[in-house]
């Protein structure tokens, strides 16, 4: 049985088990499923202008035609050497094409499986953690550690060193999903060109959306509570010219967010817990300023908050000479306003 634990998975891609002949690669982080499908191919020989050596299959094919995975698992390369199966499944099982090859793996072969999101007791993950000549990797969104180790990894290997301020900020503004980052990455280095250490300055203008990560600090600070660290930072949005009305809207949406959770913390549920679940796709910068204001609200004060922004959004468009005082208002009332649980 070769269930790969997350923590391990990386050491894994990097070296893989010469004794497992099918690796499936699976996960809601798409991105990082390709790259590691992409690694683990190139380590097991992949040449794609050989055609007798590699080949791609779709699993909706395989699910029509069983039999035709064992029969290109086990065909012989034109150079000879090892047969390189590239697999991507997708919404129809082919189980019955696996079990086959787990039952008597080939001799010089390797499989690798992409697949999406599998839970626990999905048929396609089930049996290849089961096999002895398998292994099964999860692929889960990354978190603060993988992020940083992503920008370690990936300026290094460009030969590019980075400023502490500037390697917390860019950490602070890559999200969960590994393709993504790898594309701001990219860009970073671009923007750089020359240059052999990338500066905060960099990062601000070739990243980050300032007014849009102050918007933020503002409905962060204000439903956690700080009242001071709000208008400061709601200051700063309109310095960089957002309206006030975008700074209600964005209290609108993020209120919204608190009471639907709030309702689940009502259930029984722990913020904590809440606030990194990978489906709430809530920025690990973000996550205890939830969490601290998930212990400030419950949902009824969440709905009257709501109601109360919702007036205030309309004010401030039917006034626009009295938008910044009404935004202010709110957003103190926000700060100052809820009880704090017991």
């Amino acid at each position: 049985m070769a269930a790969i634990a997350v923590r391990d998975v990386d050491a894994y891609v990097a070296r893989p088990n010469p004794r497992h002949t099918v690796i499936l690669v699976y996960g809601p982080d798409l991105g990082l499923v390709r790259e590691r499908a992409r690694v683990l191919l190139k380590a097991g020989g992949a040449d794609p202008s050989d055609p007798f050596s590699t080949v791609t299959l779709e699993g909706d094919q395989l699910a029509s035609d069983p039999g035709r995975l064992a029969d290109e698992a086990r065909a012989i390369g034109l150079f000879g050497g090892r047969r390189i199966v590239h697999v991507r499944a997708g919404g129809r099982s082919f189980v019955e094409a696996l079990e086959g090859i787990l039952a008597d793996p080939p001799q010089d072969a390797l499989i690798v499986i992409e697949a999406g999101d599998l839970r626990k007791g999905a048929p396609l993950r089930k049996m290849v953690e089961a096999a002895n000549s398998a292994a099964a990797l999860p692929c889960y969104e990354d978190d603060e550690r993988a992020i940083a180790a992503l920008i370690d990894s990936t300026l290094r290997a460009a030969g590019l060193e980075i400023e502490r301020d500037a390697r917390d900020v860019l950490a602070s503004l890559l999200g969960s999903d590994r393709m993504a980052s790898r594309a701001e990455l990219d860009k970073l280095m671009l923007y750089a060109g020359g240059k052999k250490r990338i500066e905060y300055d960099d990062v601000i203008a070739a990243i980050a959306d300032s007014s849009g990560l102050a918007i933020d600090d503002v409905v962060d600070a204000a439903a956690a509570g700080d009242a001071d660290e709000a208008l400061v930072s709601f200051a700063k949005t309109r310095a960089a010219g957002s309206p006030a009305s975008v700074v209600l809207g964005a209290a609108i949406r993020h209120v919204a967010t608190l009471h639907r959770l709030s309702l689940r913390v009502e259930r029984g549920d722990r913020a904590a817990s809440l606030v990194r679940e990978p489906q709430q796709r809530i920025h690990f910068r973000r996550q205890s300023s939830f969490e601290r204001a998930l212990t400030r609200f419950g949902s009824g004060e969440l709905e009257r908050t709501l109601t109360a922004l919702g007036t205030a959004l309309l004010a401030s468009r039917r006034s626009a000479e009295l938008a910044d005082p009404i935004a202010e208002r709110e957003i103190l009332a926000l700060a100052k306003g809820a009880r704090r649980r017991r």
